[in-house]
């Protein structure tokens, strides 16, 4: 009779009478991903998607199980798992071991080991034995920000790469090459906002798919406060059922070994799944110490994407969206003074901003150039501002009454010419910007130009009173 059973249909049979037992959360993660391989005397060998789910389905639902292979299969009815391993560092690729099931009875699920009947459904619906109670607020609060949406997200040279494969993932999350997406870059460049931003459109494009993002310190946390209540296996598993994964500093993760092991098995069993995982870090997978080879090979899968500082557009760019959405009205060059003064991280010219902002508000000022310049630089020295080859082009326009955009022209006037060398002069001296670099910002000019410009300039200088002072007047402004 037995070998008339098509392997199909018998675990078929048997998942209608679980279906019956259980809530459909419990059976839709643990008994929907089961495959039936085959059938032959007396014997069920079902395929499992790893060893932690083996472990799961052997504690939680082992008396379930039996009861149900023996009702379809007869008194010598048994179960033999296939269980798909992560390839060691010799494997070509996943590969799977045959186990049979134990003679231990559930005891993590006293409701399953109950009497049961396998004719109905059971009036009492067993509780759901995932939900932890440190993350039961995370279970269903994906922990995201509404306002650091794409639409807030300004695009710029300095972070396309990043936005574009960002974008392309909330479109089509876990279905791309950028599975893992890893987005790094110097702090306050825009991580988390973007982070953010492919979590918010996910859950906008797939409202069923459960989105969640952590800092890594609080995975970190979580995990301690799992091993403190005896209760891994429901930490492990919480993770595991997350569809988007974003993760925030992981580089955080630098030296706790076995808060590494058990994301390295959370992130395999994720990728297998094909669920998105979105990381962010300070650094790039081959600068990061104090993490284990066999996570960093996996960070390599997918794209690992940058997030640079953003160029002078990019800055005012950002301003005027922020002042947008909170529907202010600030004077383009006090726009334009910020953005020139701050350049080197985008929190920080957010901040300088807001305390422009509430300066205006508390003291019942107008918001001018001048009021600006008292309060932002004492901010940017506050901040230890780093002098960029922009800053000094604005100096030295301001000190001459001309126009910045002059500076990139092909004019050849006296005035202007002098204002673009002495640009090049004090960018040689106060950055670290390359000849190439500077003349690319000054007009597009190549290093030998800038080269021409630093002589004529130190020429000047020793042979020259007036413009020896203007010099030493511009190199005070630009220091202050």
């Amino acid at each position: 009779m037995l070998k008339e059973k098509n392997v199909d249909e018998v675990w078929e049979n048997c998942l209608r009478i679980i279906k019956d037992n259980i809530n459909y959360q419990s059976y839709k993660t643990w008994f929907v991903p089961i495959k039936p391989l085959k059938l032959h005397d007396h014997v069920l060998t079902i395929q499992v998607p790893s060893q932690f789910f083996y472990e799961w389905l052997e504690e939680h639902y082992i008396s379930l199980l039996k009861k149900t292979i023996k009702k379809e299969l007869g008194h010598d009815g048994r179960l033999e798992y296939s269980i798909i391993m992560d390839n060691s560092e010799n494997e070509p690729g996943p590969f799977a071991i045959h186990v049979p099931t134990t003679e231990r009875k559930a005891t993590a699920n006293p409701s399953i080991s109950m009497p049961i009947d396998l004719n109905r459904s059971t009036s009492k619906e067993i509780p759901n034995p995932f939900i932890i109670p440190g993350l039961k607020k995370i279970k269903v609060n994906s922990q995201l920000i509404e306002s650091y949406s794409f639409d807030n997200f300004i695009e710029g040279d300095c972070n396309r790469l990043a936005r574009s494969a960002g974008f392309a993932v909330a479109e089509k999350p876990g279905k791309t090459a950028f599975n893992p997406l890893l987005i790094y870059s110097q702090t306050g460049l825009g991580k988390t906002h973007l982070s953010h931003s492919i979590g918010l459109q996910v859950k906008n494009n797939f409202p069923e798919k459960t989105v969640l993002y952590v800092t890594t310190d609080q995975f970190i946390n979580q995990f301690i406060d799992s091993v403190k209540n005896n209760n891994q296996n429901d930490f492990i598993h919480f993770y595991q059922i997350i569809d988007v994964l974003i993760i925030d500093d992981i580089h955080n993760l630098a030296g706790k070994e076995k808060t590494q092991d058990v994301f390295f098995h959370i992130f395999n069993h994720l990728h297998q799944k094909s669920n998105q995982i979105i990381l962010t870090s300070d650094k790039p997978p081959v600068e990061m110490k104090g993490l284990e080879p066999r996570l960093l090979s996996r960070f390599k899968w997918g794209l690992s994407a940058d997030l640079q500082i953003p160029d002078l557009e990019t800055r005012i760019a950002i301003l005027y969206k922020k002042l947008y959405n909170d529907g202010i009205d600030v004077p383009k060059e006090v726009v334009e003074y910020l953005a020139y003064s701050i350049n080197t991280n985008i929190r920080e010219l957010e901040g300088a901003l807001i305390s422009l902002l509430a300066q205006s508000s508390l003291n019942k000022k107008v918001i001018t150039l001048d009021l600006a310049k008292q309060m932002i630089d004492k901010f940017v020295k506050n901040t230890s501002r780093e002098i960029s080859i922009d800053y000094i082009q604005k100096v030295v326009c301001d000190y001459f009454n001309i126009p910045i955009e002059m500076i990139h022209s092909k004019t050849r006037k006296r005035e202007i010419v002098q204002a673009r060398q002495l640009s090049m002069f004090f960018s040689k001296k106060h950055t670290k910007a390359s000849l190439a670099s500077i003349g690319l910002h000054c007009g597009n000019k190549d290093h030998a130009t800038v080269l021409h410009a630093c002589r004529t300039v130190n020429n000047l200088v020793e042979t020259d009173k007036q413009f020896r002072q203007f010099v030493e007047e511009l190199d005070k402004r630009i220091k202050l």
